[in-house]
């Protein structure tokens, strides 16, 4: 049954050093999802991931695995496998014997364990590399033998902690619809790690977007992109134009000197918001026929579009177009009512969505030392 819940995570909180590294995380996630944990690094992504796998015990909070309470039951006893980014293959073991190893260690028959091997090695498209030794494989093919292993031992749920990273972009493209495809095919749980939004939002059902310890989101792919709850989801999902808004009105809202119908209601009137434009969302006209109006600062060619900064009264704002533009043009702006999303005022209002610069730590370094003559 997919709506089932395998996991629940209620108020779990962990410090290390006296620094809060999760804070009252509650989490559910069902059989048969694949779920994201998604968020920079420091975020408390992978501490959730090494509570369920038994690696870390939570200082307050309850572990609940398919229904029963597992804190303090170690990780050999939990329903579970972990797949790190560094893969732990044994280098002077082949790929049969890396991944019978678990089986053996369970004292399995040579029939069963022979079975699942080939079984396994079929799944992951390496029939026929028994007797390879694991240190003469490429990155790819070693990441299929660490599944491999992972799930000969049956596990309910499949934790991942950035598997992919270690690998170049075409491969983890290619691996991340392998492991999406394996996912469906075996109907089990896997939890995923990682802080590469195209990773989270190609492969997962659902998607838990992290910060300092907390939750900020959760939701589909398609909601969290369309639908980011504060600007922190929307900076880190995608590229945004995040503005200073005041919601007017029911459908009505004001930024950069202009009001603009818009689809979103129940705002109280005159409510100081946060106003979300994805830069492929903005339309390039004339400056005689936009809504609004700025100069171009930068252009750089990305090869499916240019990617565009356009100066707005200070405001720097990033457009994709397939239209190229010259720098120093003044060019209008146009903005459908759709393409508006609007959010309630957050701790993370003011620090994203202006292209100035393109991260809090360039910013910083260009900022002048106070401090120093």
């Amino acid at each position: 049954m997919k709506d089932k819940i395998i996991i629940d995570l209620k108020n779990i909180s962990v410090k290390f050093d006296e620094e809060q590294v999760l804070k009252n995380l509650n989490l559910s996630i069902k059989d048969k999802e694949f779920v994201t944990l998604l968020g920079p690094s420091g975020c408390g992504k992978t501490t959730t991931l090494r509570i369920i796998a038994g690696f870390l015990e939570p200082d307050e909070g309850q572990v609940i695995f398919e229904g029963k309470l597992i804190n303090g039951l170690p990780p050999h006893k939990r329903k579970v496998n972990t797949i790190f980014q560094r893969y732990a293959l044994f280098p002077h073991l082949n790929v049969f014997d890396n991944v019978a190893f678990g089986m053996r260690v369970k004292k399995m028959s040579k029939a069963a364990i022979e079975d699942k091997v080939q079984e396994m090695l079929t799944l992951v498209n390496l029939k026929g590399f028994e007797k390879r030794h694991v240190e003469s494989l490429s990155g790819g093919q070693q990441q299929r033998v660490a599944i491999a292993r992972a799930l000969a031992n049956d596990p309910h749920v499949l934790l991942l902690d950035e598997p992919l990273g270690a690998l170049d972009l075409k491969l983890r493209k290619d691996m991340q619809v392998e492991l999406k495809s394996i996912q469906e095919r075996l109907g089990i749980t896997f939890l995923y790690v990682t802080h590469d939004q195209e990773e989270a939002l190609s492969m997962s059902d659902k998607v838990v977007v992290m910060d300092n310890g907390i939750i900020q989101q959760i939701g589909s792919p398609i909601d969290i992109y369309n639908e980011p709850e504060n600007a922190f989801v929307a900076d880190f999902i995608g590229e945004s134009n995040i503005l200073d808004g005041i919601m007017r009105s029911d459908y009505k809202v004001e930024f950069s000197g202009q009001k603009f119908e818009c689809l979103d209601a129940g705002f109280e009137k005159n409510e100081k918001v946060d106003v979300v434009v994805r830069p492929e969302d903005v339309v390039v006209v004339s400056k005689d026929e936009g809504m609004l109006k700025g100069t171009v600062t930068s252009v750089v060619f990305l090869g499916v579009h240019y990617e565009i900064i356009v100066d707005l009264k200070g405001f720097k704002w990033m457009i994709q177009s397939t239209q190229v533009q010259d720098v120093g043009d003044e060019i209008g702006l146009n903005i459908d009512p759709d393409s508006i999303h609007i959010m309630k005022k957050s701790e993370y209002s003011g620090r994203y969505g202006d292209y100035s610069c393109f991260s809090e730590e360039f910013y910083e370094l260009s900022e002048p030392d106070e401090e120093e003559e």
